[in-house]
């Protein structure tokens, strides 16, 4: 895969300040050349994100880091020793003057360095050519449900360069840890659970409402953290069991359903089952969403995620969603 044709296209086409469409393990992204301010600000517009919320830049490895980030407490460097390639993003203190436009002009950078084999390549393939950093959100437009298949990006974005890199593994985005103050504190729960990121870096990771400075709360921007956030377009309701099995027959509108518990085979509404595994629900999620909404139905009832931080990342898309 490393120099392959279509590999060393897209890389070429970083270098030139085009935007391309990037496979990662969590979800895809829109990507440009991280250093290259107008390169970036062409995210902005095509997604029609706000310019102040701040993009997560791709690396090819730890070893990139220096070229962003001011200072790298030694919590940090455990982390991404332990979890880089993967789906963990830091949050660090920026070098003044270094990717103002990607990092939305914070004084922080995100930073990560994806597993999904394309997306190193062509990360390997483009530092040959200049490129230190990509920048890349979900590669769909700004609040909506993010994409997991190269389908998806097109859809969205018809004329792109996209790289197909299969369906995504992980299925939602990075765990977002902020490592810019005295100690880490998650801002974006993903599948990375705390137990295993503060066995790793040796230091609780806390949650932001644990966080020891949390009455003065000062956490950086963070990208996917706004309140309403990878919607479909019916309106998602997240629901208990429970709730959703007494309001189903009376259901005034069409609806489309997502739950664990299995409900009778009908007609007057589309029924997905839910996997009972949090990682098989992150996978399947955004394309669950997807398929639900194409389905025509006006609401999507969702079954709400069981108690339990291994079911942190799914709830939190969830919630969003249904903001």
């Amino acid at each position: 895969m490393a120099g392959s044709a279509e590999v060393r296209d897209a890389a070429q086409a970083l270098a030139r300040g085009d935007l391309i469409g990037l496979p990662t393990e969590t979800v895809y992204g829109l990507a440009a050349d991280a250093m290259n301010p107008l390169a970036v600000a062409a995210i902005f517009t095509a997604k029609g994100r706000p310019v102040s919320h701040p993009l997560i830049v791709h690396v090819v490895d730890a070893a990139q880091v220096p070229k962003f980030a001011s200072h790298v407490p030694v919590f940090a460097q455990k982390l991404m020793s332990a979890f880089w390639p993967g789906p963990l993003t830091v949050i660090l203190p920026r070098l003044q003057g270094v990717a103002d436009t990607a990092a939305g002009a914070h004084p922080t950078i995100a930073l990560r360095c994806p597993s999904h084999p394309m997306a190193l390549a062509l990360l390997h393939e483009a530092q040959g050519l200049g490129v230190q950093g990509v920048a890349a959100p979900s590669a769909n437009l700004f609040g909506r449900v993010s994409p997991t298949t190269a389908a998806h990006v097109r859809q969205a974005f018809p004329s792109l360069l996209v790289l197909d890199g299969g369906a995504c593994e992980v299925g939602i985005e990075s765990t977002i840890v902020d490592c810019s103050r005295t100690a880490p504190v998650v801002l974006r729960p993903g599948m990375l659970l705390l137990a295993s990121l503060s066995a790793a870096c040796g230091e609780l990771v806390a949650m932001p409402s644990n966080a020891p400075d949390s009455t003065h709360d000062d956490s950086p921007a963070a990208p996917g953290s706004l309140a309403s956030h990878y919607a479909p377009h019916a309106c998602l309701r997240l629901m208990s069991a429970e709730a959703i099995r007494q309001q189903l027959p009376n259901a005034k509108v069409k609806v489309a359903v997502w739950a664990r518990f299995a409900m009778p085979i009908s007609a007057a509404f589309k029924q997905v089952q839910m996997p009972a595994n949090p990682a098989e629900c992150a996978h399947d999620l955004f394309a669950r969403l997807r398929e639900l909404d194409a389905s025509g139905a006006q609401e999507i009832w969702v079954e709400a995620p069981p108690a339990g931080q291994d079911w942190d990342g799914v709830r939190d898309r969830l919630q969003r969603a249904s903001n």
